[in-house]
């Protein structure tokens, strides 16, 4: 009919192109690459980002994203079952069951312990795993030592697939199974092979993962998570942060590597297992020279495996304490990539988590440095949680004022100089100086005290409680002074409605102890008696966060009790208390950190910790 337009073909082209485009994760689509569909797809675990993979939701979308995690739990359930067959029928004819049940077992292998050139065709095996691996897998691992195959090019890796840990003939079923953290059956220990040889000094070293079966290093992940980021609920404070990285371990060969190092090495301490301990030391080297790799790198040094592999590393410090100065480097470390990666880069998954959890840490770290951090800026204050990823509690809004205690600490050390004779200043010129950081002390210790009475005075499960000290499960009794007479007595200890109010109370007391270690104001000074109370305020929340605690959340007050451990005078009852203290964390916790004192943990001028983060 005349006049009457109809839509051509191009233009209705046009129309469902939005649609085409919607099926392209975003990240893919604001990189204008390909996108394979998969949650997380092909592209952003290549490049380092698996939880940033995101879709939109379409209308009338029919095809939707596939969720890797599923698919390799599907994988597993496939090589169960044929397991299963292949065991029932034991005739001794050719199964070609048997030999899928080979291939599937090494793909599935090999995305652990794969180089990254590699890792990313093997991953794309997995999801075709379910209509059949019709390529031929050569075998050419396993990828450090002597038993690699020499020659082998990465540059021009096909399909490839590492030998399997599991080797067929032994029991098929052979899955560890530890009830108990500090022991282990005589039949788990025979399953856990460790290979020795003479050579302690080559490249595979005395003892090798090489052998180790699939299922104990997934066992020790399991231990080590459970360990260091327990599933608590909400008032005891979030805990993810580690459990969320291990589920997405599979997709970067750098955390997959850092898992194991760390959690073979703390199994190991942990039921005092000395081989298993050493292979656990035998891949630290090579996570060290992959992250080092990685920082060089623009784009890797930003991607959340960088992110996670530093966190580990700082974990395995905390278990093995290998040097004085290697919690203070891979804090420094943490603290700088997460500066370099910006805020923006920490609102979502398993790097807001990291940020957000740890970041008594990151804010430990910056005190030692005693100069102005970035962290006291307001972008590091909000962005993070502007997507509403999770939502600040009664620890971040102490947080935020604790930020700004760095630069008064610099302040202070600016004018002890002046005051030196090492910088020229006029009387004038002292005196501003002197008046700006009385000022600045003056402003934050009356936030401190308004963050009190509004946050702890008026918390809705109640303030914490005095009650009697009982020494119960052989927990020892903390004396302290009377300061008005000498004597020493037994206080009361404090109890807490949760563990999120009795850890933020005791970070609380630590950051009021720094600070008051510059005031030097004339009047309304924070003196010795205050300072003393203070630090017996983190002694006497020993006993309820230690024995309440699960896993080692009790790492969460490494820093507050070293700071509580400088309060006090060499010699005293408070000193005896601590080291008691300590010395029962290390032995119920396999933490070598507080079995050593923690003095690198020190935010003092001149110490390890201030001296490496400078």
């Amino acid at each position: 009919m005349v006049g009457e337009s109809r839509p051509s073909a191009p233009d209705l082209r046009v129309r469902k192109a939005p649609n085409r485009q919607s099926r392209s994760c975003k990240v893919c689509r604001l990189r204008k690459v390909k996108c394979d569909r998969v949650k997380p797809c092909h592209a952003c675990c290549a490049h380092g980002y698996p939880s940033k993979c995101v879709y939109e939701t379409v209308p009338h979308e029919e095809a939707h994203p596939i969720s890797q995690a599923e698919e390799i739990r599907n994988l597993r359930a496939e090589i169960r079952d044929l397991r299963a067959r292949i065991d029932e029928r034991q005739d001794g004819s050719h199964d070609p069951d048997l030999e899928r049940l080979d291939r599937l077992e090494s793909l599935f292998e090999s995305i652990r312990s794969a180089p990254l050139s590699v890792v990313d065709h093997l991953v794309r095996e997995v999801r075709s795993a379910h209509g059949g691996i019709k390529k031929e897998l050569v075998q050419v691992g396993p990828w450090e030592g002597h038993d690699a195959y020499a020659g082998y090019d990465s540059s021009r890796a096909s399909p490839l697939s590492v030998i399997p840990f599991r080797q067929r003939g032994t029991s098929s079923n052979s899955e560890l199974n530890f009830n108990d953290p500090l022991t282990v059956d005589e039949d788990d220990e025979d399953r856990i092979s460790l290979s020795s040889g003479s050579d302690s000094s080559g490249s595979s070293g005395a003892i090798s993962l090489i052998s180790m079966h699939g299922p104990a290093v997934d066992v020790f992940v399991e231990r080590f998570v459970d360990a260091f980021s327990p599933q608590v609920d909400m008032k005891s404070g979030r805990a993810g942060a580690l459990r969320a990285a291990a589920g997405i371990r599979m997709f970067s060969p750098l955390i997959s590597d850092a898992f194991e190092a760390v959690s073979v090495a703390f199994f190991g301490r942990s039921v005092q297992n000395k081989q298993l301990e050493a292979s656990g030391f035998r891949l630290y080297p090579r996570v060290l020279r992959q992250l080092q790799d990685a920082l060089i790198d623009p784009e890797r040094s930003k991607s959340e495996a960088t992110l996670v592999t530093v966190t580990l590393l700082l974990a395995f410090e905390s278990v093995e304490r290998t040097t004085q100065s290697g919690v203070p480097a891979h804090v420094k470390g943490a603290v700088r990539l997460i500066e370099h990666r910006g805020p923006e880069n920490h609102m979502y998954g398993v790097e807001h988590l990291l940020f957000t959890e740890l970041r008594p840490y990151w804010i430990g770290g910056a005190l030692a440095s005693r100069q102005p951090s970035f962290l006291a800026r307001e972008e590091w204050k909000t962005i993070p949680w502007s997507a509403g990823t999770t939502t600040k509690d009664i620890l971040h809004y102490l947080l935020d004022l604790a930020t700004e205690v760095p630069a008064l600490l610099a302040q202070s050390d600016a004018f002890k100089e002046a005051q030196q004779g090492r910088s020229i200043m006029g009387a004038q010129e002292t005196a501003a100086k002197q008046a700006a950081l009385w000022n600045g002390i003056t402003d934050l210790t009356a936030r401190f005290y308004q963050w009190y009475h509004d946050w702890v005075k008026c918390y809705p499960d109640g303030p914490p409680e005095e009650v009697e000290q009982t020494g119960d499960q052989g927990f020892p009794i903390f004396k302290r002074r009377d300061l008005r007479t000498g004597a020493v007595y037994v206080p009361t200890r404090l109890s807490y409605p949760n563990l999120l109010l009795a850890q933020t109370m005791c970070v609380y007391y630590a950051f009021r102890l720094i600070l008051s270690s510059i005031d030097t104001r004339p009047q309304d000074r924070v003196g010795l008696p205050e300072q003393y109370e203070l630090g017996c305020g983190i002694c006497r929340t020993y006993e309820f966060y230690i024995l309440t605690a699960p896993g080692n959340m009790i790492n969460r007050l490494a820093f507050p009790t070293r700071v509580a451990w400088e309060a006090f005078p060499d010699g005293g009852p408070e000193r005896a208390f601590m080291t008691e203290v300590l010395t029962l964390v290390e032995k119920r916790h396999s933490l070598a950190l507080w079995g050593g004192g923690m003095s690198e943990l020190s935010t003092r001028e001149g110490t390890p910790l201030n001296q490496a983060c400078r």
